[in-house]
Parts: structure tokens; C-alpha cells; sequence
């Protein structure tokens, strides 16, 4: 659903008010028909021979995604790819809103990232509860990963999404996502390395076209 979402921003900001199945699986490079089957779970419909409504479909896929508001989110760890994160993920048009960044570094505590003081590690359940953290982004080493989710597990946190590079361990009604960039660029380079070399681009192709990637899936 969020690769469907990203193809109707983009269509919307073309000035596409209306999109059909299969022009929304040539732009998320898949089938018309996994498409359609994967739309039929929405609260939305197209109209045959119109396609769908690309503002109504964005907004009901918003809906499922559970962002049809702006849910409060804090970030745990303001290293490089904390801060990043926070950058990244303060644009509205992602549907969060990052209302809190910690350290555990007494030199970090209270400089400013995207706006926010970075806040001691040790308020962060005070915190969570004092501006309703929903979600939480775990960008600490992994030593220290396991004590942020500890941490929170008596709070209303409902996510947590962990880059740090070790499982953790929570409790039923926590979702856990985890994350390690070091781990995908391993997959990656095994299956690039058993690819097939590239054909010859003909010296009369025309260039690649602009990538669309966010700032952060550029650094990534």
C-alpha cells in the first residue's frame, strides 16, 4: 500500500485526477490484476471505464495505513542516521510527526535537531506518555537496544521500528519492524554478484531519467 501511495502522490502532483489499475501497475512495477486484488481491501472503488479517484484513493489507503492523521512519533539515538531519520521523517507528506529526539550522550542532551532539544534517554517514558508517543524509532548501537524497548513496554507505545543491528524482545500487542541497512547491503551484493552483466547501452539511447528517491533512501 505505501508503494500505491507514492505512485498517487506522484500522479497527483502531474495533475492526474484519475487513475486506472493498470496505470498504477506500470508506475509500482507490478500486474494489473495484483492491483486490483490488493485495492479490493480498501473502502474505496473505481468506477469502470474512469479508474479511480487518485485524491479518494490516496486518502482511503492513508486510512489503512493508519495515517490519515499525523501520528506522533520519537526517535532514540541523534547519531547520523538518528538525525537523518528525524530530517527524513519530519515531512508531513509521510504522515508522522517527530515530537521528541533522546541520547544518552550528556554532549548531545539539549543541542537542537529538526527543532527539538535532544531530551536525557532516562525521561524517555515520562516523555512518551507527556506527548503520546504512539511509534518509537530505535537508532542506538546494539548494546543499547534492548533497554529503549524495555523502557516503553508500560506505555501506550504501540511500534517500534529497531535499525539497530540485533533483535530485540517485546511483549504481545508490540509490533516490531527491524531494520539493518548493513544486512540488505549484504543480500544485495550476493545476488548482484550471480547477475548477469548489463547489456551495452546504444550510444543513441536517451539518459536514464532523474531518480525519485527521498533524501534518505539517497544516503542509504
Amino acid at each position: 500500500m505505501p508503494v500505491y501511495l507514492g505512485a498517487l502522490t506522484a500522479l497527483s502532483a502531474s495533475g492526474s485526477t484519475t487513475a486506472s489499475s493498470e496505470a498504477l501497475a506500470r508506475a509500482c512495477g507490478v500486474g494489473a490484476a495484483i492491483v486490483r486484488r490488493d485495492l479490493s481491501l480498501l473502502d474505496h472503488t473505481g468506477r469502470r471505464g474512469v479508474g479511480y479517484d487518485v485524491s479518494e484513493l490516496a486518502a482511503s489507503i492513508r486510512r489503512f495505513l493508519g495515517i490519515d492523521r499525523l501520528r506522533p512519533v520519537g526517535i532514540v539515538g541523534t547519531g547520523r542516521l538518528g538525525t537523518a531519520l528525524a530530517h527524513y521523517l519530519s515531512d508531513p507528506q509521510h504522515g508522522f510527526a517527530v515530537r521528541a529526539v533522546f541520547d544518552s550522550s550528556a554532549a548531545r542532551i539539549g543541542q537542537p535537531v529538526v527543532d527539538l532539544a535532544i531530551r536525557d534517554i532516562r525521561t524517555l517514558p515520562d516523555t512518551v506518555r507527556e506527548l503520546s508517543l504512539e511509534l518509537l524509532v530505535i537508532a542506538v548501537p546494539a548494546a543499547a537496544a534492548q533497554s529503549v524497548v524495555d523502557a516503553v513496554v508500560d506505555t501506550d507505545i504501540r511500534g517500534l521500528l529497531n535499525f539497530a543491528p540485533v533483535p530485540v524482545r517485546a511483549p504481545a500487542g508490540l509490533e516490531v519492524r527491524h531494520v539493518d541497512l548493513a544486512t540488505e547491503l549484504q543480500v544485495l551484493s550476493h545476488f548482484a554478484q550471480s547477475a548477469p552483466e548489463p547489456s551495452p547501452v546504444p550510444a543513441h539511447a536517451s539518459a536514464p531519467a532523474h531518480s525519485s528517491l527521498g533524501p534518505l533512501e539517497a544516503e542509504s
